[in-house]
């Protein structure tokens, strides 16, 4: 997908606006790192970052896995002591 963007005017700097769908797809809310390359600029999600039992099951829901199959897991006591 290639989106022209002009950059728009933030305080004394300048940005650029990320369409959700795009901040959403990679994983970008939770913060991104960019990068000079020699074909422009990198943007790409922080890695190292958990993710809570609700989102990890959310995600899950999202792929292959089912939500129901998750939520059995925690009922069963799998996730005992792993809370926060």
């Amino acid at each position: 997908m290639e989106v022209i963007r002009k950059p728009i005017q933030i305080g004394n700097s300048k940005g650029v606006r990320i369409p959700a769908t795009l901040i959403r797809s990679y994983r970008l809310d939770r913060g991104f790192v960019m990068k000079a390359t020699h074909d422009g600029i990198l943007i790409s999600p922080v890695s190292g970052l958990k993710l809570s039992m609700e989102e990890s099951f959310a995600a899950m829901a999202k792929g292959d896995s089912d939500l129901s199959t998750a939520l059995e897991w925690v009922e069963s006591g799998l996730s005992d002591g792993l809370e926060d």
